[in-house]
């Protein structure tokens, strides 16, 4: 459990004169309001603009056996300080840059037992975040935490996006659909982010969480005394499901994750945010070595491959990725489940499964020579539980084979002893200098800064659902890029190119379909955030086609991204910058559209646009080129379920 040692703090008034207390972000438009209601219960409030967006919430503590530490307290505040997060990332930006103001709040029971927690609270321009702090004490030495009482009491009934899960139990993939705070009940369980429209200005909140290191998630549910309202949930320890946390509080004491509200003026803004990274601690060591870039995969299309009979796990499969990775400068290629011994079974580990013999059919060691030859590093899949059981071996043996990163999967769960081994592997793999692409996971709290080589994960509904389900819409794929993508990056699996209409889609296991365009597909690999991006689809969809060439040249990691404009559900565009370049995605749901894009970001000079945008058919893209400057505006057409995308580069 990582623990924080207590702040000297200097009172400014005893426990009895106490008064409320307020915190302001750098800006001054974030204000947090901290104090304590007529029974003694810790609350905060917040506002934006001088409006009131969350309204007096409690905070506290829930032990096992229904005891609470959220009563009958005191408050003392220190001394507020100034911070500022700033960091190198791989991702949306190059560069993060998030200055904000802290203020620690201690509160104790005024009778009994007199325990005592502190409350860190900081104010952002793009949010504010509170994490509670339990110091070594008396009369609490041992951490049984059951749960917080810690709630989110929005001024009025705002309308939300959020994903139900109903179980703790999941691996977090599922539709973000429309509801109101006022619906969402106690019995409900909404995973992160939740976001909100705050009002009819455009004002936009999500509710999430940051720097989770050995602590049960949190979920939101309705208020259990039925006001408007939700209630912080964690997820139960499988081993002893009374309790979320169980810790010893040694002399530092025990820290929660941050409970973060995201702030903007729309939803744009938190798009472009990197809240949810700057509150985990930076990156201690080298990591010089971790390289973004999008890979090839043998998984989702079948395999399928032309001039390979019997395409599957051989030779002769996974060479033929492997050169088509090459020849289109991809830089990496992923061998999925069953290349090791009595794997296969997805989720099920069989007897007798290992993952460090390889199976008769592969010649691994002569697969990655192949490989390495060509300029193309190779990732092995590998069920979680077979890398807890033998972790830093296996790691270490991996390492020795050349092999570059790993995918791991079927967690499916979010406890603490989970988020315990997402840490422990991040630790190990980053020893052995391996990068880490995480599926069956939970959503993501922002450890991508403390581990770089932490590239990407699922959590995500994405592209695999289209071989047994209808649930991929268009819709589904805007709605994403306004929640789940905005806790960082998402393994979605881009790049479906046999492309065909709501109405005539089937989901199919071998070479699937996509309901959305070819326009769509290469849009994604600019709007979707993940430095490890998938190329999923067979090369045989891909040789000859109009926007392979697109593919090629975007990369997978970015040095600063624009929101340009969008709406939940609706269409979203943004601009995202490597060097000097610049690439623009647009995506839209079943309504076709035409967005207008004003290149105001360009800066100076004149540059070359090249166009690609939906044609007459789904799986058609067309092609232009013209010479722009940042005065000028480029209209792109979207057809339903479609999209569009511009690269931008200096015209010398």
């Amino acid at each position: 459990m990582r623990c924080w040692a207590l702040a000297i703090v200097a009172f400014f008034a005893t426990a009895a004169e106490a008064e409320p207390v307020t915190l302001r972000s750098p800006d001054g438009r974030i204000s947090v309001e901290i104090a304590t209601d007529s029974g003694g219960t810790p609350t905060y409030s917040v506002r934006f603009r001088d409006r009131l967006l969350i309204a007096p919430s409690s905070l506290g503590l829930a032990f096992e056996r229904y005891q609470t530490l959220a009563s009958d307290m005191t408050m003392e505040a220190g001394t507020p300080r100034a911070g500022e997060d700033r960091y190198r990332l791989i991702g949306k930006a190059a560069e993060a840059r998030d200055p904000y103001r802290e203020l620690v709040v201690a509160f104790a029971e005024r009778e009994g037992q007199r325990r005592r927690f502190d409350v860190v609270f900081r104010a952002y321009d793009d949010g504010i975040a509170i994490r509670y702090r339990i110091p070594a004490q008396p009369n609490l030495t041992q951490l049984r935490l059951a749960g917080e009482v810690t709630q989110f009491r929005p001024a009025a009934d705002y309308a939300c996006h959020g994903l139900n899960l109903g179980r703790v139990d999941t691996s977090h993939e599922g539709e973000f659909e429309p509801v109101r705070i006022s619906q969402i009940r106690p019995m409900h369980l909404f995973d992160l982010p939740l976001v909100c429209a705050a009002g009819d200005d455009g004002t936009t909140i999500a509710f999430a969480e940051a720097d989770r290191a050995d602590y049960g998630a949190l979920y939101l549910s309705g208020m259990s005394d039925g006001r408007l309202g939700l209630e912080a949930r964690l997820t139960p320890r499988p081993d002893d499901p009374a309790i979320a946390v169980r810790a010893e509080i040694g002399g530092e004491g025990v820290a929660s994750p941050w409970r973060v509200i995201m702030i903007g003026d729309g939803p744009g803004d938190l798009i472009e945010s990197t809240l949810i990274t700057s509150l985990n601690p930076p990156a201690e060591g080298d990591f010089s070595w971790v390289r973004p870039g999008k890979y090839a995969w043998d998984w989702w299309n079948g395999p399928t491959l032309a001039g390979v009979p019997q395409a599957g796990m051989n030779d002769a499969t996974i060479r033929g990725f492997i050169d088509f990775a090459a020849e289109n400068g991809l830089q990496y290629m992923l061998i999925d489940d069953g290349w090791y011994v009595n794997s296969g079974a997805g989720a099920t580990v069989l007897p007798g499964a290992d993952p460090l013999r390889v199976i008769p059919a592969l010649d691994l060691p002569g697969l990655i020579r192949h490989a390495e030859a060509r300029g193309v590093g190779i990732w092995l899949w590998v069920h979680w539980r077979l890398i807890d059981a033998d972790m830093d071996r296996l790691l270490g043996e991996y390492a020795r084979w050349g092999i570059r990163g790993l995918k791991v999967d079927f967690m499916d769960r979010s406890d603490q002893d989970m988020t315990a081994f997402y840490h422990r592997l991040m630790r190990s793999a980053a020893r052995h200098r391996l990068m880490i692409n995480l599926h069956g996971a939970y959503a993501p709290t922002g450890m991508v800064r403390t581990w770089p080589n932490y590239l990407t994960q699922e959590g995500v509904l994405g592209a695999e659902y289209n071989k047994w389900t209808r649930r991929i819409t268009a819709r589904h794929n805007v709605t994403l890029t306004f929640t789940r993508m905005l806790l960082g990056p998402m393994d979605y699996t881009p790049g479906g190119f046999r492309n065909t209409t709501p109405q005539t889609f089937e989901p199919r296991n071998m070479a699937p379909t996509v309901m959305t365009t070819r326009g769509q597909a290469l849009a994604m690999y600019v709007v979707y955030d993940s430095p490890f991006q998938g190329v999923s689809d067979s090369p045989d969809a891909y040789r000859g086609q109009t926007g392979m060439d697109f593919i090629r040249r975007v990369p997978a990691a970015w040095d600063e991204t624009r929101f340009v404009s969008g709406r939940i559900g609706e269409h979203i565009v943004l601009a995202r910058r490597r060097g000097r370049d610049w690439y623009v995605g647009a995506m839209t749901n079943e309504e076709g559209r035409e967005v207008t894009i004003p290149l105001a970001f360009l800066g100076s000079g004149r540059f070359e646009a090249t166009i690609w945008r939906d044609g007459g058919r789904p799986d058609a893209v067309e092609s232009e080129r013209r010479a722009v400057t940042a005065t000028d505006s480029i209209a792109l057409p979207l057809a339903p379920s479609g999209g569009g995308v511009i690269r931008l580069a200096p015209a010398n």
